[in-house]
């Protein structure tokens, strides 16, 4: 008989029923309060679903999301978490293409009801359908398992000082229907049976309010949230109480993490994963919690190889290692590489047929590019797809960028490849500019000259904003 799923809630309800599980503006809700409110939207579920059916959810980060959420978990069904903010065509396909039986814009039950379950959920039964998109194309449905995003939580609960604990506030600001969200912030707070303080929209000035009136020990946020706090007035005296700042989900400026060290004494950790990996990978946690520049190593229990031209390379619980069986060249560590990676917190591969899912040993290309810096960490590069080939040679968009955000008249850029008839391909940067007066394009040009190779030197054109995904994620499809 196969092993049952965890249920985080009813856990922590048990070791904790009295322990404030989730604040929302003025409403306090209770593990055991929230138990109950699981239970009454899984009986909801089951009346209205099947076994292994798909529920959608198009919800924000509220108390409604938490228990429709792991109610859907613990009925047996599947969780299809969506952004409320997609538009008409988005939401149709996501819905469409994951055949949802049900979907959830509101509260479930209409009081306590009694939970009478159809199913019993197992460990390796499909648990999340998470829809990621890729450099283009539609969106596909990364499918996740119980044990895969538990495997996540108890692979953090072995980095030692813990990142989180039980007696931790934690803030929930980045969206549930994104991986980040979803597991490392909702997901951790359940597991921890800690405190939840959530916050429908991201507001720089509210949300540290929220930090200083429930004593936030915790954030888990995105390179975006993190400038805008260290640009607040208040926020040195509102950041003091927080304990661990754990940051994700896109490449965090080196400027913006030693002006939160500054104004906390304290680093940011940054964290590496995505989607199909439940979703975190590595983290600075294991390796200088104050090196900024870098992602870390992997978290314990979790396998990495850095595929690159002149051999492998493998980290092993968070060590770097030459394993003589994958005959790698003693210059294998300085390469870019692609990652590749094993772990219980793999997805199961595409829906609906598993399509593109880790190999029959277990290890799954990312499509993402680092190298091993002089200490054995590892620093991301870029996005295979988004390699630009000019004249054969590879020009990372990544290191462009890093040249360009260093200008004083740079707020924001992005760098994608464009056609051209003699090299093939060609850099191109969109611009945000700032400052009065802005630089123009020929002058960031001749700033690039001095600190680029002639065959890195992108054309330069200003705008006045990038697409961006709603964590922050800069949309290059788009561009």
């Amino acid at each position: 008989m196969e092993e049952p799923a965890r249920d985080p809630v009813a856990e922590a309800a048990g070791r904790r029923p009295d322990q404030p599980a989730l604040i929302a503006g003025d409403t306090v809700v209770t593990w055991a309060e929230l138990d109950s409110r699981v239970s009454a939207a899984a009986a909801s579920i089951t009346s209205r679903t099947a076994p292994g059916d798909r529920v959608a959810l198009l919800l924000g980060n509220t108390v409604d999301f938490a228990a429709a959420y792991f109610g859907t978990l613990r009925a047996g069904r599947v969780v299809v978490p969506l952004n409320p903010g997609y538009t008409a065509d988005e939401r149709d396909f996501a819905i469409a293409d994951s055949g949802a039986a049900l979907v959830v814009e509101g509260p479930l039950p209409d009081g306590p009801r009694e939970f009478e379950p159809d199913a019993v959920p197992g460990k390796d039964d499909l648990a999340v359908l998470l829809y990621t998109s890729g450099i283009s194309g539609r969106p596909k449905g990364a499918m996740l398992t119980h044990a895969a995003l538990t495997a996540n939580h108890e692979q953090l609960d072995r980095i030692d000082p813990p990142v989180v604990g039980p007696d931790d506030v934690v803030l929930l600001a980045v969206p549930f229907f994104h991986a980040y969200g979803l597991n490392t912030g909702l997901g951790t707070v359940a597991h921890h049976a800690a405190t939840g303080i959530l916050a429908e929209r991201f507001d720089p000035a509210e949300s540290l309010e929220l930090i200083v009136r429930h004593r936030v020990t915790v954030t888990v946020g995105v390179p975006g949230m993190y400038q805008a706090w260290t640009r607040q007035p208040a926020a040195e005296q509102a950041l003091r109480g927080v304990r661990t700042a754990v940051c994700g989900a896109a490449p965090l400026e080196d400027s913006v993490a030693a002006r939160f060290r500054a104004l906390t004494g304290r680093a940011i950790l940054i964290g590496y994963g995505l989607t199909e990996t439940a979703p975190v990978l590595t983290t600075t946690a294991v390796s200088d919690r104050d090196k900024s520049g870098s992602i870390g190593r992997p978290l314990p229990g979790v396998e990495l190889l850095l595929r690159t031209p002149s051999g492998l390379v493998l980290w092993h619980d968070g060590t770097a290692s030459v394993d003589a069986d994958l005959e790698v060249a003693e210059s294998a560590g300085t390469d870019p590489g692609e990652i590749v990676v094993r772990g219980p917190n793999l997805f199961s591969g595409y829906w609906p047929d598993g399509r593109d899912g880790p190999d029959p040993d277990g290890w799954w290309p990312t499509g993402d590019i680092a190298y091993a810096d002089g200490d054995g960490d590892l620093v991301l590069v870029d996005r295979i797809g988004e390699l630009i080939l000019v004249n054969g040679f590879n020009v990372y968009p990544a290191e462009i960028e890093r040249v360009l955000m260093a200008h004083p008249g740079v707020a924001a850029v992005a760098v994608v490849g464009l056609p051209d008839p003699e090299s093939g391909q060609r850099p191109h940067a969109y611009v945000v500019a700032a400052g009065d007066p802005p630089p123009s394009p020929d002058q960031l040009r001749v700033y690039c000259a001095g600190r680029l190779a002639r065959f890195k030197l992108p054309g330069v054109e200003l705008v006045t904003e990038l697409p961006r995904s709603p964590i922050g994620k800069i949309r290059k499809r788009d561009l």
